[in-house]
């Protein structure tokens, strides 16, 4: 049922009657539709969750569309940014209209729906800017980490998942809790990934997010395995594109301390508290889109 979902987001971009907003669209890469994979795994197919899902989907690109100005970010899915090729200002107002065409259908819905979503591109926004504020100085501080990774990916995750179980009548609050775990192993699997996998497969180059100035989990645990002197040499190292000596030296203390398989735990964690709150409910779909996220190398 993807491809309806896929429709629908067309559908929604051609009544906007614009010629240049759809070639715009055209031109954005490929996801993976996580989030609309999970609404339809939970309520099913009817038209109220096909325009759901097409409605977070926009949302979701809208935000990648500011993510990728804010950042700076050439690549996108191992392609061409928006903004690379048609300048920050085309990327942001494109994400304006996909944000603002989808807040209009969300009004089609259902109030419920509408406020659980809502609520959550607020979270996102939030998210992004203590995701900008934190990548001034290096940030050793967890809780701080794992706030702004809810907000930023995990909320819009959770919301729907919460949105499709009151489409389907089924309770809101364990499929939330199951969406906002997805959300966060789903992000800290990102950020492991960056370190982990080669430029080719992330389409963009490795231990990208540290010279960006973001302090990802396995950095945080990383400083808090270090001696004083070797902090210091990281902190150093923070915000800035790394030498390839740098670069071997950060992945040589990441083995050293065991940073990645921690870091992995962690995700695994909440995966699997996903996990058994699924199949408590008979959910094995979801289960399995759960294992999947544990596992991707992409």
């Amino acid at each position: 049922m993807l491809s309806a979902v896929e429709r629908k987001i067309e559908q929604f971009v051609a009544d906007l009657d614009d010629q240049y907003v759809s070639s715009l669209y055209a031109k954005l890469p490929e996801g993976k539709r996580l989030r609309a994979k999970l609404i339809l795994k939970i309520a099913g197919s009817g038209l109220s969750v096909v325009k759901t899902a097409a409605i977070v989907e926009m949302i979701h690109a809208a935000s990648l569309l500011h993510d990728d100005v804010i950042d700076d970010a050439h690549m996108r899915r191992s392609k061409p940014s928006l903004n690379a090729i048609y300048g920050n200002k085309t990327a942001i107002m494109f994400g304006d209209i996909l944000y603002s065409k989808g807040f209009f259908e969300l009004n089609n819905i259902s109030a419920d729906v509408a406020k659980i979503i809502s609520n959550a591109v607020t979270q996102l926004s939030l998210g992004e800017l203590q995701d900008v504020s934190l990548s001034k100085a290096f940030n050793d501080d967890k809780e701080a980490y794992l706030k702004m990774i809810y907000q930023k990916t995990a909320s819009l995750i959770e919301a729907s998942a919460g949105a499709a179980a009151i489409l389907a009548g089924k309770p809101k609050e364990a499929y939330m809790v199951y969406g906002r775990n997805l959300g966060l192993a789903f992000q800290m699997i990102d950020d492991i990934l960056d370190i982990t996998s080669d430029s080719a497969t992330l389409g963009k180059p490795a231990l990208h997010d540290f010279a960006e100035g973001k302090t990802t989990l396995p950095y945080i645990y990383l400083h808090e395995a270090l001696e004083m002197q070797e902090r210091q040499k990281l902190h150093s190292l923070h915000g800035r594109v790394l030498a390839e000596k740098e670069q071997a030296w950060v992945l040589e203390q990441m083995q050293k301390h065991l940073i990645i398989e921690k870091s992995y735990g962690q995700a695994k964690k909440l995966i699997d508290e996903a996990i058994e709150l699924m199949q408590v409910r008979g959910e094995k779909a979801l289960s399995d889109i759960a294992k999947e996220m544990i596992e991707r190398d992409f």
